[in-house]
């Protein structure tokens, strides 16, 4: 592995990257701009920004539906197109593709960096994770789940939005580093029953069947069920190389199985829908001191519903109510060595169910304002936790707990004339921990001249601990002590944006941020006791900036490139860990055969990572997917090439390893089959 920290030979491969993107997108043609309909969202100044972005809609930077153009955050969209072009099979690959964020692997569960941020065993807590608007976070680790563990089937995906930084102002609680909501399909886009199937390396399979309706009333409905089995990879980890432990190969380790549902139905105003996932991964890392080789594993089921219900009861007043119901079970067997060579079985796990109802209203009948104001309502019935060994039977732990949380927000959008547009928000929440928390947003967008506009962002957010690291205590080899004093964290966020469009089909954006935050809820080994306990650090803080441009061609070729230089430091100055300087993405679109097919392709580099002792070499990884949904009547095919070249690269691990960092998966080959009957 190569740092992009030190000169060498793997950076001439982005700079002709860059070279060959510069001089591509200057001879091809540009796509002609599309024309604006009667009864389109009016834009900032109604220029062709917005016609050059597609008129890309966002929901979640604000309550309501907006222009990208005109979100009080750098938002970011990708949309079902760019999901079969580059063969994305979880979140955390479609995240990973946009400026300033990276993912990593434990070999458990996928988790997501931002703006130079992320924690080891913070399980994504520090983003507020919804679909289809509906917050997905569990009550006790706070998790937002990305990989194969998640609630989304990604062949159902329409959109996804990813709103930067502080959104508590929105979203409450979390939201420190920003704001994901996966929009899925409906029956419409279906319309019919689908099937696909789909195989790829270390012994992958996958099943998926879908049924679309849409009536002429406007009712809709969409149900589909999909299996996931993976037989893994031999592993080898050098820590473990010893005759006893078979010489650091683990073999069927580290497979997988997830079955995934979804329940989509609207009608008369209301809509209900319902995800569900049970997923069962493998551990083959030995991570909490566990037994090396030994059939260590991880279940997790986790289910959300909503029932939801909007109506316009005046000109300029419109109403909104969503009632929510969620829970999530984790179960995990750890083997530790016992008495005369006998394993110990240790069983580890959680419940969480929770409820709430979100009631709002949205007022337009004040010329030049947009304002949202309401409330949001949660009981966490339960967050419990336990710990016990199973053989003979001896309870570590058994943790009972419940919250309750509560938030009042308001919104106002303003238009001061053609040019300037004001988005204020303020939210108060109070949960029943003590803590309590206001959180405001304010946003000034400023159009310079036509397709140029400049954005200044600032917002505070806030993070109340968990329940897993105020109360999770259990003793001996490989656990942890509960820390109930930790305090929730605070964040400010500022960032300057400027987006230009250029010629008739591509945009540009500059951004400079600067995030500080105190309290920062960090897990350590505490050396007294050996044993891992989260606190609290003084500060952090994370300044950089992100280019990113995209070009779209009138062939339907598409280029986009970004570069993210991040610098993100604790209070004494030192470098935060498992966080890069550098993040350079190419991904590009070109038709092939008439446009009967085409092929996706991407290339991203992250420079070198500290460890807990050490750290980990920069990589440059690619991508590649061939697809078609012309090739044969009523079938989409694709086939995909994942770490093409075959790179070995690494991820820092947490203080729960062994290891300074876990090998990431090479290159692996993937084909999918989708009917439409």
């Amino acid at each position: 592995m190569r740092s992009l920290d030190r000169p060498n030979p793997a950076l001439s491969l982005p700079a002709a990257a860059a070279l060959a993107l510069a001089a591509l997108m200057e001879t091809l043609p540009a796509a002609a701009a599309p024309v604006a309909k009667p009864g389109d969202a009016p834009a900032l100044a109604e220029l062709p920004l917005e016609a050059l972005m597609g008129m890309k809609m966002v929901k979640a930077a604000s309550r309501f539906e907006q222009l990208i153009s005109e979100a009080p955050a750098a938002a970011s969209v990708l949309d079902s197109s760019d999901i079969r072009a580059h063969g994305w099979r979880t979140l955390a690959d479609a995240l990973g593709s946009l400026p300033g964020l990276f993912t990593t692997s434990d070999r458990s569960y996928a988790y997501l960096g931002a703006r130079g941020f992320v924690r080891p065993g913070d399980y994504n807590s520090r983003f507020v994770f919804m679909i289809d608007g509906v917050r997905t976070n569990d009550s006790v680790y706070g998790q937002a789940m990305l990989g194969n563990e998640g609630l989304v089937d990604m062949d159902l995906v329409q959109r996804i939005e990813f709103i930067p930084g502080a959104g508590s102002a929105i979203v409450g609680s979390s939201a420190m580093f920003g704001v994901i909501n996966v929009v899925t399909r409906d029956g419409n886009a279906l319309a019919g029953p689908r099937v696909a199937l789909a195989a790829g390396g270390d012994g992958e399979r996958r099943l998926r069947a879908s049924y679309g309706w849409h009536g002429r009333d406007g009712a809709d409905l969409l149900m589909s069920a999909s299996v996931l089995t993976r037989d893994g990879e031999t592993l080898y980890y050098p820590e473990f190389d010893t005759p006893d432990q078979g010489h650091g190969i683990v073999r069927g380790g580290d497979g997988e199985q997830a079955r995934q549902f979804l329940l989509k139905a609207s009608a008369g105003g209301f809509t209900f829908s319902a995800n569900h996932v049970h997923r069962s991964k493998g551990t083959p890392t030995a991570s909490y001191e566990t037994l090396f080789g030994a059939p260590n594993r991880t279940l997790d089921t986790h289910s959300v519903a909503q029932l939801a219900y909007a109506r316009t009861l005046a000109p300029g007043l419109a109403l909104s109510a969503q009632a929510v119901w969620g829970k999530a079970d984790y179960l995990g067997h750890y083997y530790y060595a016992g008495a005369e060579g006998r394993p110990i079985d240790n069983v580890d796990g959680s419940h969480a169910r929770w409820s709430g109802l979100n009631l709002h209203a949205t007022i337009t009948a004040i010329a030049g304002h947009k304002i949202v104001a309401g409330a949001d309502l949660e009981h966490d019935a339960r967050r419990d936790m336990f710990n016990y060994e199973a053989e003979p039977f001896f309870s570590l732990l058994d943790e009972r707990r419940s919250a309750d949380k509560r938030g009042v927000f308001i919104e106002d959008e303003l238009r001061l004339g053609a040019r300037v547009l004001v988005n204020a928000s303020l939210r108060h929440d109070r949960h029943s921990t003590g803590a309590r928390s206001t959180s405001p947003r304010l946003a000034l967008l400023y159009r310079f001249a036509p397709g140029t506009t400049a954005k200044l962002i600032y917002g505070k957010g806030f993070r109340v601990p968990n329940a897993y690291e105020l109360y999770y205590n259990v003793p001996g080899e490989g656990g942890q002590l509960a820390n109930p004093d930790l305090a929730p964290e605070r964040i400010r966020t500022a960032e300057a944006v400027l987006e230009h469009a250029f010629g008739a089909g591509g945009h540009a954006r500059l951004s400079l941020f600067d995030y500080r935050m105190r309290d920062l809820v960090s897990q350590q080994l505490e050396a007294s006791s050996g044993l891992l306990i989260f606190r609290n650090l003084d500060h952090a803080r994370a300044v950089g900036l992100e280019a990113s441009a995209e070009q779209v061609y009138a062939s339907a070729a598409r280029l986009r490139a970004s570069y993210t230089w991040q610098r993100a430091r604790d209070g004494a100055g030192a470098p935060l860990r498992a966080s890069p300087r550098h993040l350079l993405k190419f991904n590009g679109v070109l038709p092939l055969a008439g446009q009967r097919a085409r092929l996706g392709g991407e290339f991203q580099c992250l420079s070198a990572r500290l460890t807990e002792h050490g750290r980990v070499g920069g990589y440059c990884m690619s991508n590649l997917t061939l697809s078609s949904t012309r090739l044969v009547p009523g079938a989409d095919l694709s086939l995909s090439v994942y770490n093409l070249l075959d790179r070995r690269y690494a991820d820092p691990a947490g203080p729960a390893f062994v290891q300074e960092a876990l090998q990431r998966e090479g290159r692996s080959f993937h084909a999918k089959l989708a009917y439409r009957f």
